[in-house]
């Protein structure tokens, strides 16, 4: 079974749908994302259409078989038109041609429900001869027979065990025009597809076509079609759709004397019900009949028409023409007493067997029970809802769509709401939020208080590290300044170092050349010393003539000693000159060792310098930031 009513995304979770609808549990609220909506439970929905009516959003459609009936057409499936009197007194002028129009799509036969009507008219009266009943409840209305079936089983004994107009209709057809064809309703009603899918009706209609959805698949496709004709006339079953219009009927046959209670709208046939209930229990004197209607308007008014169609009085009009069209001869001659129009009645319906037209009902109250809540859960959802009081308890403001606080109360307790559906509780909540934001804001304002003073007492401080940032990055600025000049100073000294090393080295190598020199002397020495002793020797041997030469020769020998030992002596000098240059030798090379390492950490101790530099700078341009912030802050707080 498809869902009949269903909720779009125009939900904007109103109530209104719940404060019209005459079953508790058919609306569920649930809570999507950051919205509230209201969805509906088909297995509990009568589908009356009251919620329809009252949206005023269109966040409720309503489904049909429109589509699959024009489709089976289509494909040639065999159909017959069953079609309600209101489509007369919708379209009074253009009736005929929406008929043709589906017969050229392949419709079979055309039946007006009007003549099935005034066979349930026929049966009523006759079922009520033979089995008198007081205060019998009509069943035309299938959103009626659903809610007494589901909520007031206690009633089906007073439901009167006779087909609709509709089933009536259908039976005729079948049984005795012995058409064999699928039979498709053209209905002004979504309910009367509870009443086609219900098993107790045998399945004879296959299809329940509304006014709404047929017009607008006929104007999408540019479907027209020539007059059609009926093929039985109705008498005053025409009038079954209007309010009052069963009532007219058993009146017309039984006399103004008998007492037919009439009862239509959702806002007033299931409170009636109700009454009406109390009233069966309690043995007090009850109606001949109880015509009762869903709609307020009738089935001419039903949720299945066109929206401009709505609440319009000319269809009350179309259908008074019709009544007057209706009348003539035999049962309908107004000249006739109910008793002879009666007779003239089971005459034109003599062939006719009432046991083919009687139904039966299904308790359904179990299956769609309603859970009411015991009186410690009553109070426990109460509690929930902030009701604490008995005068908390019974607010029925109606602002949540029941008709008072225990109905919310047991809405809850089926899961069918939420406590946020409650305004005396969402009052409750923004009272209660109201006094945490007071509470809370007293605490900002201590806060800010707090905050004003460390705002405060951070901008001195704040000011002191950004002078003292200002001094170290001055400070450290110079020695940045001082540690570069004192670089250039060590680089010279290294330069120095390096001369001194080459001075040095030549000096070293000069001396290797005295000691040379020396080593070249005594030689020189040495040989003239032997040249003088030779010299001598001879002058001897010269005798007296030799010694000039002997004086000389012993003269050249004392000189040659003195050289060498000059030249020894000049050796010795060199060693001990030699030493001490070696020693300074060494000395110079540490020296640039030291001068390397002082001008390497001089080099770290300026890159350093400047790190620190810049770090000071960026630690100085935080600290602005964070005065900045504090001042800000501290603005805030007293803003």
């Amino acid at each position: 079974m498809i869902d009949l009513i269903t909720t779009n995304d125009a939900c904007i979770g109103c109530n209104r749908c719940i404060a019209s609808c005459p079953s508790l549990t058919a609306n569920r609220v649930v809570q999507q994302q950051n919205r509230q909506s209201i969805v509906v439970d088909s297995s509990k929905c009568l589908a009356c259409g009251a919620c329809i009516d009252a949206c005023e959003h269109n966040a409720r459609e309503f489904q049909d078989d429109t589509q699959r009936f024009l489709s089976d057409l289509q494909h040639g499936k065999p159909i017959s038109i069953l079609y309600a009197p209101a489509l007369v007194a919708n379209y009074p002028t253009e009736y005929r041609n929406i008929l043709g129009a589906l017969q050229s799509l392949g419709a079979k036969h055309i039946i007006s429900v009007g003549f099935g009507a005034d066979i349930t008219t026929w049966a009523y009266v006759n079922y009520l001869q033979q089995h008198p009943t007081p205060g019998v409840i009509s069943q035309p209305c299938p959103a009626v027979v659903r809610y007494i079936e589901t909520f007031q089983p206690e009633l089906l004994p007073k439901l009167i065990p006779i087909h609709s107009p509709l089933l009536c209709a259908a039976i005729y057809a079948r049984n005795y025009l012995g058409i064999t064809d699928a039979f498709a309703f053209i209905s002004p009603c979504i309910a009367k597809k509870l009443e086609i899918d219900d098993p107790n009706t045998g399945g004879l209609i296959h299809y329940n076509v509304t006014f709404d959805h047929l017009m607008k698949a006929l104007n999408a496709r540019g479907v027209h079609g020539r007059p059609a004709q009926e093929e039985q006339l109705a008498g005053l079953g025409n009038l079954y759709p209007m309010p009052g219009g069963l009532k007219e009927n058993v009146r017309w046959f039984c006399g103004d004397d008998v007492f037919v209670q009439q009862s239509e709208g959702e806002r007033v046939v299931y409170r009636a019900l109700k009454q009406y209930a109390k009233r069966v229990k309690s043995g007090k004197p009850l109606p001949f009949l109880i015509d009762a209607l869903n709609c307020e308007h009738g089935c001419i008014d039903g949720p299945g028409i066109e929206q401009s169609k709505q609440g319009s009085d000319d269809m009350l009009y179309a259908l008074h023409a019709q009544k007057a069209a209706r009348r003539g001869k035999g049962a309908w001659d107004r000249r006739k007493s109910p008793a002879a129009r009666l007779r003239a009645l089971n005459r034109a319906f003599s062939k006719l067997r009432l046991e083919d037209f009687m139904r039966k009902y299904t308790d359904r109250s179990r299956e769609h029970q309603i859970q009411h809540p015991s009186s410690s859960a009553l109070q426990a959802i109460y509690a929930s809802l902030e009701k604490h009081t008995k005068e908390e308890q019974n607010i029925n403001c109606g602002a949540c769509g029941y008709a008072t606080c225990e109905e919310m109360a047991t809405a809850i307790h089926n899961g069918c709401n939420i406590p946020s559906g409650c305004i005396h509780y969402v009052k409750k909540m923004v009272e209660r939020e109201k006094a945490e934001i007071e509470e809370t804001s007293a605490i900002i304002q201590q806060r800010n208080q707090v905050v004003c003073e460390v705002a405060a007492d951070a901008n001195e401080h704040f000011a002191s590290l950004s002078n003292s940032l200002d001094v170290m990055t001055t400070e450290n600025t110079n020695n940045a300044e001082e540690s570069s000049a004192i670089n250039e100073a060590m680089q010279r000294v290294v330069e120095f170092s390096h001369k001194m090393e080459t001075v040095l080295t030549e000096t070293e190598r000069l001396l290797q050349l005295l000691e040379k020199n020396n080593n070249d002397i005594e030689t020189v020495a040495l040989k003239t010393q032997l040249l003088a002793l030779n010299a001598s020797v001879e002058a001897a041997r010269a005798g007296q003539a030799g010694k000039g030469f002997a004086v000389v020769a012993d003269e050249v020998r004392t000189l040659s000693l003195a050289s060498k030992q000059t030249a020894q002596a000049s050796n010795q000098s060199k060693e001990q000159i030699a030493s001490a240059l070696s020693k300074l030798h060494g000395d110079v090379t540490t020296l640039s060792q030291v001068v390397d390492q002082v001008n390497e950490r001089l080099n770290k101790l300026a890159a350093n310098s400047e790190e620190i530099a810049a770090s000071a700078q960026e630690v100085n341009a935080a600290a602005h930031t964070l005065r900045s912030y504090f001042q800000r802050l501290d603005e805030m707080a007293h803003s």
